[in-house]
């Protein structure tokens, strides 16, 4: 798997600042520059935004916080957190400002530009709102360190860059999940003449159109450290790179339109760090095990044919190994236990079959392991119990046999565990009800059991874990039975984001727990046998269990942020599990195999509801999909939900809905998906006197329209069943605008 971030990103963050903080100077810092420093701080807002948390935080595994807080005029700037001073004249020479909070756009006219003696500048992980990267940071002549990583820049890169021609360590890596950067064929190769001295060049997923790859072997033979990682790179990469003896780091991951031939390893060869996923090979070549000093491994998704290599357990410093999503088959050899030192082993996603290699003291210091989706059999290995810093298993659909399951009590640290699709009935502790084996486990954030066949009752004890940690739980798709929900999940409020019981035979009524103010944000009760008055769906929509809905009613500005929902994949490179959940949507499974952290959905139709249409659904304002079809819900239409500006999908068809169709539904600009058929409703107000109207005068337009079913020919159909809107007289601009809106 191509990482997000590489441990070496912050091996030459601390290479490059010794003194992150401040340096102990005999003279104060000149006027003129604490007074740019001053300028720069005030020209940004200090927030801790979505997008800085989940990559800072979350992702890199640094700590966020505002670091200019300590900037303070009339002190000595060289005294100030991120600020570095000489210690001769005291001028400012490295400036390190990431995971500062600093959000805004960034002003091509920064007073950062007028600190002429910098050298070494890190402002990554901040948020600068898609501005431009100002050309003037070619100013920097003196400049050999320079990180603007995975800060929401936009648009191309300037090609004064190059004009930093001392640049030791140049990293313009950026997300292409939250923005876009682009480089063109002269700035690139400008940069490849002009920085002479560079040894560590990071360009992720800098998309790279029309590149020649040629221009890649006029690097320099010193070059330590080359990442190109997502950037579209098509064609054929020169193979010589490969037999530089400085070489420690390649990454020319998720680029499958490029290939690279694979001569033999030199045995002088210093790779440490070596990513070809998303890359096209169809095996590897023995040569591999000259790589001693490997460290970091990621073949996955490269179409890899045939069995394990045996020579991979050669490679004996290896930490991280990712061959999953390709195609090996056979057994996993024994002389992958000779890879003591590994932390992190990913083989999921092939036809891997047989036993697993077991030896009690292979893996001691593992982390993560994923065996998912292969064919493999027999018992658990020792060593998989006695890795007590194992933090994530996922064996989904992989094992076929037996497993201890009382032996994972012995993981203290285990925080993701997935066991799902895996046929285990738990017969193996000869108990015929959930097991115990979950209750040691204090931290774990993350439990998939579904489609097994447990069956039995959920225990009082799983409290034990919920109320700690648990935040995601999936038991669906066995045979449970029944549930004592005011012990098992009394509190929920604390941590459980999600839970789904759908496909059991639970019985009984549902718990009020959920209408108390917890945190869920993703409920799935389906297919089971619940009954009572509750269970009904009937009657006036609950107010006061939809006022409980914290987790959608709690927006924050990045709800639009590209987030998911899951943990980290905690591997030194910055991976992530996403959680799949299954939704019905129009009485459709539709399987979402990535959740975003503020997508919510309210699904209630084909039920029995009646009463007002009730003002307080306008409160949910992280709310991406409202369904409320197939139900008797009367009155008008809430103003109040023009307010859901981040609405996707409204579905209020086939109720007995009346009055006008309310004029806020423009402020739904996100809107792509519109139902209101099957209702009384009439034509919105007119519009108001400042807007003008195409063909008549404002005051002398007559209009109506009506909704009427999908099918009625009038040349326009919006969204997906809304019908056809008819106008008897006139166009006014403002309707038109809501059909454009809906249309796009």
């Amino acid at each position: 798997m191509a990482s997000f971030i590489t441990p070496y990103h912050f091996l030459y963050l601390f290479f490059f600042f010794p003194h992150l903080s401040a340096s102990s100077v005999t003279h104060l810092c000149s006027h003129h520059e604490a007074t740019s420093l001053i300028h720069f701080k005030n020209s940004f807002s200090i927030i801790k935004t979505e997008f800085t948390s989940f990559l800072c935080d979350d992702i890199a595994g640094l700590k966020s916080y505002p670091k200019t807080n300590s900037w303070k005029e009339g002190t000595d700037c060289c005294s100030w957190d991120g600020v570095t001073c000489d210690h001769l004249n005291a001028h400012v020479i490295a400036l390190d400002l990431s995971c500062s909070w600093l959000y805004g756009n960034f002003p091509s006219n920064s007073t950062l530009f007028l600190l002429p003696h910098i050298q070494k500048l890190n402002i990554a992980y901040n948020d600068f709102n898609y501005s431009k990267i100002p050309s003037e940071f070619g100013q920097f002549t003196r400049l050999v360190y320079l990180n603007i990583s995975e800060t929401l820049f936009a648009g191309k890169v300037p090609s004064q860059i190059s004009h930093s021609s001392k640049l030791v360590s140049l990293d313009l890596s950026h997300n292409v999940f939250f923005d876009q950067l682009t480089i063109d064929k002269n700035t690139l190769e400008g940069l490849v003449h002009n920085l002479t001295e560079v040894r560590h060049l990071f360009l992720d997923r800098i998309i790279m159109p029309s590149i020649n790859l040629n221009v890649f072997m006029n690097l320099s033979s010193s070059i330590k450290s080359l990442s190109l990682g997502g950037c579209d790179l098509q064609g054929k990469f020169p193979s010589n790179i490969l037999h530089s003896r400085n070489l420690n780091l390649l990454n020319l991951g998720y680029n499958q339109n490029l290939s690279l031939d694979l001569l033999n390893f030199n045995q002088s060869s210093n790779l440490e760090h070596l990513d070809l996923s998303w890359m096209s090979f169809t095996k590897l070549i023995d040569s591999i095990d000259n790589l001693y000093v490997l460290k970091y491994l990621d073949l996955s998704h490269s179409n890899l044919q045939g069995s394990i290599l045996i020579s991979l357990g050669n490679l004996l410093q290896l930490t991280y190994l990712d061959l999953s999503w390709n195609q090996l088959s056979g057994e996993v050899p024994l002389s992958i236990l000779s890879l003591t030192q590994l932390q992190h082993l990913r083989i999921a996603e092939n036809s891997l079959k047989g036993p697993i290699p077991d030896e009690k003291a292979a893996f001691p210091n593992l982390i993560s392991l994923d065996l998912s989706n292969n064919l493999l059999n027999g018992k658990l290995p020792s060593w998989l119990y006695a890795a007590s810093s194992l933090m994530e298993i996922s064996l989904s659909k992989s094992i076929h046999g037996v497993i201890e399951f009382g032996m994972f009590s012995n993981l203290p640290n285990l925080e993701y565990l997935d066991l799902s699709l895996n046929s285990l009935s738990l017969s193996s502790n000869n108990v015929s009800q959930f097991s115990p084996f979950l209750r040691g486990l204090k931290k774990l954030k993350t439990l998939d059991l579904s489609n097994n066949r447990i069956e039995g009752k959920i225990p009082q004890w799983l409290q034990e874990v919920t109320c700690d940690s648990l935040s995601y739980l999936n038991l669906s798709h066995n045979s449970l039975t029944e549930w004592n929900y005011s012990t098992s999940f009394g509190n929920l409020s604390n941590n459980l984001e999600f839970l789904n019981l759908k496909k059991n035979k639970f019985y009984g009524m549902i718990p009020p727990t959920f209408a108390k103010g917890c945190q869920l944000s993703n409920l799935n009760l389906n297919g089971n046998q619940f009954e009572g008055p509750f269970n009904y769906f009937s009657g006036p929509l609950p107010r006061r269990h939809i006022n409980s809905f914290k987790a959608i009613i709690n927006l924050t500005k990045d709800a639009g942020t590209m987030t998911y929902m899951g943990v980290q994949d905690v591997n030194g490179s910055g991976g992530f599990y996403s959680y799949s959940i299954g939704i019905v949507i129009k009485g459709q499974d539709i399987a979402l195999n990535k959740i975003f952290v503020m997508w919510a959905i309210i699904d209630l139709s084909n039920s029995k509801f009646d009463g007002e249409f009730p003002k307080v659904i306008g409160k949910l304002r992280s709310l991406k999909r409202l369904n409320l079809s197939y139900n008797s819900l009367n009155g008008c239409i809430p103003t109040l939900i023009g307010s859901l500006t981040n609405h996707e999908w409204l579905d209020l068809f086939s109720n007995k809905l009346v009055g006008r169709i309310p004029r806020e539904l423009l402020n739904l600009t996100a809107l792509s998906m519109l139902n209101l058929s099957m209702n009384e409703l009439l034509p919105p107000p007119p519009p108001p006197s400042n807007l003008s109207e195409e063909g008549g005068s404002k005051s002398n337009i007559d209009f109506g329209w009506k909704v009427v079913l999908l099918g009625y020919r009038c040349g326009m159909v919006l969204g997906l069943g809304v019908g056809c809107v008819v106008f008897q007289t006139g166009k006014p601009k403002w309707i038109v605008s809501l059909v454009e809106i809906i249309l796009k």
